[in-house]
């Protein structure tokens, strides 16, 4: 296996990392970089030199088996442990799906490392593997790696930039430092990847009244009555896709839903033309030989409802059509990515967007530039100031300044005669409002946060500054701020009071086949943090009443992203399925029992 030059530095520069750090890096590559082969390389130098196993861990089967087979050509030997392909760890790298690997993680333990493909996606589940072999060796390096190392709501995947630069749009972020970056300008212009054209086109679907949940998810309703039956539009639409397609190769549609794709399936040509997704062809040998025959340009245009938009490689597509809105600029480029890998007499990838998400996502037109927005953003003005300890230049938000005192080189309010403005207690008061230097040195390879702060409260016993905000001394454990009474009083009330709705982290999922008056249904029960422990749901597949057949496609899409035909097809991927992280629920009236209102559940 011969390395591009960026595969090379990619997989150097991480190596680097965890030789020294224990902390969790991430790579950014943009998609067709060949993330498998950096994958390839950094399993094999890693087991190399440590001489223990290796997990490469990635989303879907087909992600497993493609970098699977790019292992391969390192002249190595590897194993799979993936349920729908098949389980066996007799080789030192070992590439598994996460629902496989949890079930059975006890066998996963003094590792080396955990590579994680479409880091993006970190899940509950993929945490728990990890924190469980952490447990067999604490100092277990983890790399990931990712076109689009950002999620919706919640923003970038790292705290810290290659240069050492704190990101400001990242809440909770999962690993601490981006290492390297290759993107998709870069590529395009060695040539490693095809160049994207965006063709204008005069028709499109009206997306300005789709309405944006709280979850960051569009309203399945808004969604259907934007996308759905539009019978002549949609037949127009797609007309205009297949003139536009005439002299191209292999053209993917992307629909908003099982119903908007079969009205646009109903019209394309017949004898080239195939749908994935939704209720159709669930089958793994079905999905697998659609794949393989588009694969091999048997037939021209596939139409994808929730799939295909990671993890497979059609090299030879040269038409992207966009007939969905989507909800995060990440979406938005993989769906994109799918056209930009090279092929032999492939000259561009032309990109067709009939739902407006380049000018939602991207209003300055660059779609490989996106504006990543965490939903708690800390936007607002912003002063550079100094640490006097570390020297890391941090950027602060201005605190609200009526009186319009400057602020000296330290980070403090001065008067006219430059003497620094204290509180009553006189405590130095900052111009800013951080509290604490965002600078990180490295000691015994994990990054510590530099111990200067401009806000901080003394501890009454040993004179330790602690965090403003700190009950306990850091130093001496002493109390240094009297109990809350009325938040004590706020959580007595809401636990006396059963009715009020409440929220819970969820622990565990499990599904079973249950028979009620209803008719045969799926019973899904969560383990949840706190009383009453268990909260159980039921989801009816075959019934007549639209409200409960909706249910189960609402389940299905937040568990496995799709729809699923029956129930047994639900328990034979019960090990694979997504759970939401938070539910909420409240005493059902007139009874002990407890109903499920809601919930948080991973993108």
């Amino acid at each position: 296996m011969t390395l591009r030059w960026y595969q090379k530095e990619a997989a150097d520069v991480a190596w680097d990392w965890v030789r020294q750090c224990i902390d969790p890096c991430v790579i950014e590559a943009a998609t067709g970089a060949g993330k498998s082969h950096i994958i390839a390389a950094l399993a094999e130098r890693i087991h190399a030199h440590s001489k223990k196993r290796v997990l490469c861990i990635a989303p879907s089967s087909e992600l497993v088996e493609q970098n699977y087979k790019k292992y391969l050509d390192t002249g190595n030997k590897a194993s799979i442990f993936s349920a729908s392909v098949r389980k066996e760890m007799r080789y030192p790298v070992i590439f598994g799906t996460p629902g496989t690997v949890i079930n059975a993680i006890r066998r996963f333990q003094d590792f080396a490392s955990v590579i994680v493909d479409e880091a993006h996606g970190v899940t509950p589940t993929l945490i728990k593997i990890i924190e469980s072999m952490q447990q067999s060796n604490p100092k277990l390096r983890v790399i990931g790696l990712s076109a689009t190392p950002y999620r919706l709501g919640t923003g970038y995947i790292y705290a810290r930039d290659s240069d050492g630069t704190m990101v400001d749009e990242a809440i909770s972020p999962f690993f601490h430092t981006r290492v390297y970056c290759v993107d998709a300008k870069t590529l395009i212009g060695e040539g490693f990847l095809t160049q994207p054209v965006f063709d204008n086109h005069a028709d499109g679907y009206d997306t300005s009244a789709l309405v944006l949940k709280s979850n960051g998810m569009f309203d399945s309703a808004t969604v259907e009555r934007a996308f759905e039956g539009h019978g002549r539009k949609t037949a127009s639409i797609v007309a205009d896709v297949v003139e536009r397609s005439r002299y191209r190769r292999g053209v993917m549609l992307f629909a908003a839903t099982v119903q908007h794709a079969k009205e646009i399936i109903a019209s394309l040509p017949p004898d080239s033309s195939r749908m994935i997704g939704g209720d159709v062809n669930t089958g793994k040998t079905e999905r697998r030989a659609l794949v393989d025959d588009f694969k091999a340009m048997r037939y021209k245009y596939l139409v994808s409802v929730g799939t295909m938009t990671t993890g497979v490689d059609f090299t030879h597509v040269d038409v992207i059509a966009i007939l969905r809105a989507t909800e995060s600029v990440s979406l938005l480029q993989q769906i994109i990515g799918r056209g930009l890998r090279i092929h032999e007499g492939k000259r561009d990838c032309l990109i067709l967007d009939y739902a407006e998400n380049v000018e939602r996502h991207c209003p300055n037109g660059d779609v490989f530039s996106p504006v990543v927005v965490a939903r708690i953003s800390k936007g607002g003005d912003k002063v550079s100031i100094v640490c006097p300890s570390c020297t890391y230049e941090n950027q602060f938000a201005l605190r609200p300044n009526p009186d319009e005192y400057p602020i000296n080189e330290d980070g403090y309010w001065t008067d006219l005669s430059d003497t620094v403005i204290t509180n009553s207690s006189g405590v130095p008061v900052p111009g800013h409002l951080g509290r604490r230097c965002n600078g990180q040195v490295l000691i015994a390879g994990r990054h510590e946060r530099c111990h200067q702060k401009w806000s901080a409260k003394e501890c009454p016993e040993c004179q330790h500054e602690n965090d403003i905000a700190a009950r306990y001394c850091q130093k001496c454990r002493a109390e240094i701020v009297d109990p809350n009474d009325k938040l004590k009083e706020i959580a007595a009330q809401i636990a006396r009071d059963a009715n009020l709705t409440k929220c819970a982290d969820v622990t565990g999922i499990e599904m079973s086949k249950h028979f009620a008056p209803k008719g045969e249904c799926l019973k899904v029960t969560y383990h949840i943090d706190g009383k009453p422990h268990k909260l159980t749901e039921y989801f009816h597949p075959e019934s007549s009443n639209q409200w409960l057949a909706n249910r189960w496609v609402g389940f299905c899409l937040k568990a496995w992203g799709e729809r699923l035909p029956d129930i047994q097809s639900a328990l034979d991927m019960k090990s694979d399925a997504n759970m939401p992280s938070q539910l909420y629920y409240r005493k059902k009236e007139g009874t002990q029992w407890h109903e499920v209102i809601g919930g948080i559940w991973n993108e």
